[in-house]
């Protein structure tokens, strides 16, 4: 037995733990009140939110997606030699985090690795990973069920393999750019827009701006590793309130501003801030961005994610390993790092604070 091998034995095991989608229409208002339960908005405006849904018949494509990288991880899991069973549990729909725990109970699994499909710090990219667990946790004790120990694993924005799946993927997408052409092209890379308030929220050691400083940072590592010097930081999916100020600027107006001011006529699209091709990425970029990018002549070329690739598996089971064997993190940038977490404790106090009250 390998030295992974007996060290496999401290965790029961791995949980992929992600936000959930609907797989039906009749799905997507259920799904979208829990999303947004105790915010206090009507059935009839999830009806309108739930607009991009119903385009692809109520699927999300986020179930699906989760159950490919848990198919590959679960592979290099064996390659290694672990035996690790993977169980998957979702926030805001079946399968949920509840379901999924009552079921690792009564299997007799007592110490899980918790990957969170996040790679940011922040409240929803993190804290909020945290509360669930702290859920589940009193979901076994309300049903009398033995504990679990979980164990959440740390963010990974800046993690070698991760970095370099994106650089590989913005490099085949740029290799498509016409010669003629590079003159009048940008790369942008995008992510998931947050409230101002929410990004300025007290990080470790107050450490402020995490998530948005994480995301510049993940940018800037893979535009190193491409050679792209010329690139800019943008963010999509802003909803609520619109007096509200959200980190900016919105990609759809950055690409109108890069056409009219700068003549930019293609962008190279790299959707840093997401894992996988979930909805984020196919409606607000797919569709929204292509649409009106269309309306400017700009034409649009979007790179894949990492999520449904080789080297995301190998990653996931070596953060899992460097959780078994005390390893040093692997990480390859200069902006802070988060977690692990137990049972749902953030990893210090004033972690996302404005949250905590």
């Amino acid at each position: 037995m390998t030295d992974a091998q007996q060290n496999a034995q401290n965790f029961d095991a791995l949980l992929v733990l992600s936000f959930g989608g609907p797989e039906g229409n009749e799905e997507v208002v259920p799904f979208l009140e829990n999303v947004t339960r105790g915010r206090g908005i009507p059935r009839e405006r999830l009806e309108v939110v739930g607009e991009h849904y119903y385009h692809f018949g109520g699927v999300s494509p986020l179930n699906a997606l989760n159950r490919e990288i848990i198919d590959h991880v679960s592979g290099e899991l064996e390659k290694r030699g672990h035996n690790l069973p993977i169980y998957f549990g979702n926030r805001n729909w079946h399968p949920f985090t509840s379901e999924t725990a009552e079921q690792m109970a009564k299997d007799g699994v007592r110490r899980v690795a918790v990957f969170a499909t996040s790679a940011w710090g922040g409240y929803s990219a993190c804290r909020q990973y945290d509360e669930d667990i702290e859920k589940m946790r009193e979901h076994l004790e309300s049903q009398g069920l033995p504990e679990i120990e979980f164990t959440k694993i740390r963010q990974f924005f800046d993690h070698p393999k991760f970095v370099g799946e994106m650089a590989t993927a913005v490099n085949e997408i740029w290799d498509q750019v016409p010669a003629n052409k590079l003159d009048t092209t940008r790369l942008l890379f995008t992510a998931h827009s947050v409230p101002v308030a929410h990004d300025n929220a007290g990080g470790v050691n107050g450490d402020k701006n995490l998530y948005s400083r994480q995301v510049a940072e993940a940018a800037r590592l893979v535009a190193e590793q491409t050679g792209i010097s010329h690139y800019d930081l943008v963010w999509q999916s802003r909803s609520g309130n619109p007096r509200t100020p959200w980190l900016e600027p919105d990609i759809v107006d950055h690409t109108t501003a890069l056409n009219r001011n700068e003549g930019v006529d293609t962008v190279v699209v790299c959707p840093i801030g997401f894992i996988s091709d979930h909805m984020e990425v196919i409606w607000d970029l797919d569709s929204e961005l292509q649409k009106a990018a269309e309306e400017l002549g700009v034409k649009v070329l979007r790179t894949r994610t990492a999520g449904p690739t080789p080297r995301f598996a190998e990653m996931v089971v070596d953060l899992v390993e460097e959780l078994e064997q005390g390893r040093e993190w692997e990480t390859s940038g200069n902006v802070t790092v988060q977690g692990c977490t137990v049972n749902g404790t953030p990893c210090a106090a004033e972690c996302c604070d404005i949250w905590s009250r």
